[in-house]
């Protein structure tokens, strides 16, 4: 029997005492890089939104985040920065990110902000199919070495490169997204049929390991509507077999997401391949998009 799930408001300092806890339980992080209790609590007591996932009593997920803000041409306006989501190991790929996600959105909603924002390694495969395919985030902007170095097992002996994705949180795409009774996704399938380009196919070893393959560019003129760029399905496997062939992906991914990003491409979905070997593949669209 499915135990039962309950998300709750954090406010007291025992529960952050738990969540600085959990941190480090999740990313096995030096207690330098822990964001402290005192501070998750002076957060909440000042427009900032901490949110637990509770089975039994125990808290197996939070999500941390606070206001902040972001400039348009009327001038600077209030979003909500989402800093960090974590569930702790035993937990994960039950749901319990996206529960924490979608109550987020539902505070956050309620004092009316209309954009959260936050960052993930782009080459995390089950990380771009929770924030892209599942939550309906769009990203248009690359960060090099976003956090400088770290030494946590996820992300040491790399740049920390990220995505800094938009949660446009009353867009239909969201909406959409986040129904009980939502569509199904369109599939890599789908957009193969419907004439996607896919400009950096993975290069397979005997092993079947990925290996990046070279990106020229598109010619200046002859921008597609819809690419596919393909990441490694599972890159942590691939860093824990061969560090320089990590590198080679983080590099090669570095430049090709600036180009597109620079030229007006926008992720708007990530898809996965049916057969074996999964390959992963992020969608990127050219030009205006409806949200």
């Amino acid at each position: 029997m499915k135990t039962p799930l309950t998300i709750k408001v954090i406010e007291y300092m025992d529960e952050m005492h738990r969540v600085e806890e959990l941190q480090r339980q999740v990313w096995q992080e030096p207690d330098m890089d822990i964001v402290p209790a005192h501070l998750l609590n002076s957060a909440v007591h000042n427009g900032g939104l901490v949110l637990g996932a509770y089975a039994e009593e125990i808290l197996v997920g939070f999500v941390f985040g606070f206001a902040g803000f972001y400039s348009t041409p009327d001038g600077p306006r209030l979003k909500h920065y989402s800093s960090m989501l974590g569930v702790r190991g035993e937990w994960q790929g039950q749901g319990i990110g996206f529960a924490l996600k979608r109550a987020q959105w539902q505070m956050v909603r309620h004092q009316g902000i209309d954009r959260i924002t936050w960052t993930y390694d782009p080459l995390l495969s089950r990380n771009a199919w929770l924030n892209i395919t599942r939550l309906g985030a769009v990203c248009n902007t690359y960060h090099r070495d976003f956090y400088g170095e770290m030494h946590d097992t996820l992300n040491q002996g790399l740049p920390t490169d990220r995505f800094d994705v938009d949660w446009w949180v009353n867009s239909h795409r969201v909406n959409r997204r986040l129904s009980r009774r939502r569509r199904n996704d369109l599939t890599l399938t789908h957009y193969l049929a419907g004439g996607s380009q896919m400009v950096n196919p993975a290069e397979m070893d005997e092993r079947g390991v990925p290996h990046p393959s070279s990106f020229t560019g598109l010619p200046p003129g002859k921008e597609q509507s819809i690419l596919l760029v393909e990441i490694p399905a599972d890159f942590q496997a691939v860093k824990s077999a061969d560090i320089h062939l990590a590198m080679k992906w983080r590099l090669h991914t570095r430049n090709l997401f600036e180009d597109l990003f620079r030229v007006g491409y926008l992720v708007t979905d990530f898809v996965q391949s049916t057969n074996l070997p999964v390959r992963s593949y992020y969608v990127l669209i050219h030009g205006e998009s409806t949200l």
